[in-house]
């Protein structure tokens, strides 16, 4: 078991949910894979080894329980990562054409440009801030 799988499980463990096969294969698959994901997606990662059924309950215990974040993209088409917490802050780009999503990390330099335009923008509309993240929307170079 992996460090990432470890600490999924402790978290889960915490909570009173068992991290079963079905989950402990999704949070694999999404540990390997590259970029959220889309249900449709990790059931053929997973070469159908997790029904359907089992593998939206899955999702759902696993982002009840603070393991997986969703990004409702273009389409309505919902697709998942681990959560912060277990990869790192990062950002997306999400094309609008195909529905992908790729994760873009900043330089320290970005992330404090980036942390003074949020500062800016919340301080003007008297907000706390207790997290950021961006999203750009267009079209990917695959669908150009």
């Amino acid at each position: 078991m992996n460090t990432v799988e470890r600490q999924v499980g402790q978290r889960l463990t915490e909570r009173g949910i068992r991290f079963t096969r079905a989950r402990r294969r999704v949070v694999g698959a999404l540990g390997r894979g590259d970029g959220p994901r889309s249900a449709a997606e990790l059931h053929g990662d997973l070469g159908g080894a997790v029904p359907l059924s089992s593998l939206y309950r899955s999702l759902a215990v696993l982002e009840d329980a603070g393991v997986l974040s969703p990004h409702h993209g273009t389409r309505g088409l919902t697709r998942y990562e681990l959560a912060e917490w277990l990869t790192g802050h990062h950002h997306h780009l999400t094309c609008v054409e195909c529905g992908a999503v790729d994760d873009v990390h900043l330089s320290p330099a970005g992330e404090r440009a980036l942390e003074k335009v949020v500062d800016g923008i919340t301080e003007a509309a008297g907000f706390g801030p207790t997290a950021h993240t961006l999203d750009i929307e267009g079209v990917c170079v695959r669908c150009r």
